[in-house]
């Protein structure tokens, strides 16, 4: 175990410590989960329950994806929106694959106690736990490592989940990619239902999706190994991540930006291949003043909560400065 694992390793055994004489525990992934914030929190859940803490999962806004729905049928997992409980003050709340600092995480009555992230984000300072390990490519990483480095048996059903989640927050192990990912997969891979995880992983994408794949390749705008496309009747957030990896599939693109009007907010999911196009530094810098972005430097999301901030050109045009600035290297720091 090295000196940072033991650390992480010292600090979930403090809050699990401090867990252990509270009523009502709460583990929220981010407002709008996918495949990696479904399996960290139901990992995290199953990890705490065999220290004799019991806890309940929730979400914000809602599970948009076909698939996710179905592992979440299929493993029984008990995941319901937030209002389904009524919360108290006094309700402790640990934060999984996203915080505040974010921006995509719903502000819940109850005292948060512990992040636990892979994404770039400063951590609130009232935040009392928090292991957040940015050169992680997926939170399930993170969640099994709990079971791997604390010898704790790790049941078949989160073991499915958590190699679900690696496979998909890495584009199948090709993007943000550290060696504990890969460890920790193969440790998984002996434990999980590979049938069920190759079928998850083989039919992510739903028939409808096919609308927003022709709207797209109508309507995209590329220039300098760049893409862009807006989608003005809305398309959720978890196909716009989906749609910007299959335009970095193709050989003449390295950066892509995709947005869409859903409902009152336009948001964004940026790709980037390029070390010298950092997406998450991109992100905050067009959505400097107008909304929030961050993730990594490979993938990054981002929001803009009043639509009238939004001008379809003036972004595409303040995106290509972004570009070229970094392109030279010089890219100021905005926060």
């Amino acid at each position: 175990m090295t000196s940072a694992t033991k650390d992480s390793m010292d600090t979930i055994n403090v809050l699990i410590h401090s867990l252990k004489s509270e009523k009502s525990v709460f583990i929220q992934p981010h407002d709008f989960p996918d495949h990696d914030a479904v399996a960290s929190a139901f990992g995290l859940q199953y990890f705490f329950r065999r220290h004799g803490i019991t806890s309940h999962l929730v979400y914000g806004m809602d599970i948009q994806r076909e698939s996710l729905k179905t592992v979440i049928r299929d493993l029984q997992i008990e995941i319901k929106p937030v209002g389904t409980y009524a919360m108290t003050p006094f309700d402790k709340i640990i934060l999984v694959d996203g915080c505040k600092g974010n921006k995509n995480v719903r502000d819940l009555i109850g005292d948060e106690v512990a992040i636990i992230d892979h994404h770039r984000a400063a951590c609130s300072e009232d935040i009392a736990f928090a292991d957040i390990r940015t050169e992680y490519g997926a939170c399930a990483t993170i969640i099994a490592s709990y079971f791997f480095e604390s010898g704790l048996s790790m049941p078949r059903d989160v073991a499915t989940a958590l190699m679900i989640g690696i496979s998909l927050d890495t584009f199948f192990l090709t993007r943000g990619v550290c060696e504990q990912d890969l460890k920790v997969y193969w440790q998984c891979f002996h434990i999980a239902d590979t049938d069920y995880v190759h079928s998850i992983l083989r039919n992510n994408i739903q028939l409808d999706d096919l609308k927003q794949y022709r709207f797209m390749l109508n309507h995209l705008q590329s220039v300098d190994r760049m893409a862009f496309c807006h989608f003005p009747r809305g398309c959720d957030q978890n196909l716009l991540g989906i749609l910007g990896d299959f335009l970095l599939s193709l050989d003449t693109i390295d950066f892509v930006v995709l947005c869409a009007q859903n409902g009152d907010r336009i948001n964004f999911s940026l790709r980037s291949e390029a070390a010298q196009w950092p997406a998450d530094a991109i992100a905050r810098r067009i959505l400097h003043g107008i909304g929030f972005g961050g993730g990594h430097a490979e993938m990054a999301g981002g929001v803009i909560t009043d639509v009238s901030k939004f001008d379809k050109d003036a972004l595409y045009e303040k995106m290509l400065t972004a570009l070229q600035i970094t392109q030279q290297h010089v890219y100021p720091n905005v926060v």
